[in-house]
């Protein structure tokens, strides 16, 4: 999955995700968003993720601090989910090269 980035204005962001630029601020103090390295008082983050953080924040009324517990289980999540990803392909090929060499056996005892 590719992951799309931009830059935006504290100003825009507030603007178009509801929040108001105090509240910006201290998200990049907090290390929930990431402030662009080269354009002062600008985001340089996911959509998806300033989305995310916003409804989180209006929809659910979380505290920042919950904000940030939050997000880090759902990085751990999908850091889960795409260890699985890749241990159900380590099966599938498993599968796919005991299958041609003979038959398998059943370990199970029954």
């Amino acid at each position: 999955m590719e992951t799309h980035i931009i830059t935006i204005t504290f100003h825009e962001c507030a603007a178009q995700y509801g929040l108001n630029e105090a509240d910006v601020r201290e998200f990049v103090e907090l290390g929930l968003l990431q402030a662009a390295p080269d354009t002062p008082n600008a985001l340089r983050e996911e959509p998806l993720h300033v989305a995310r953080l916003s409804r989180l924040y209006h929809d659910l009324g979380l505290s920042k601090d919950s904000l940030e517990v939050v997000l880090a289980m759902r990085q751990r999540l999908e850091q889960l989910q795409q260890e699985l990803r890749q241990q159900r392909a380590r099966v599938r090929q498993l599968e796919v090269f005991l299958s041609g060499s003979g038959p398998l056996l059943d370990i199970t005892g029954r």
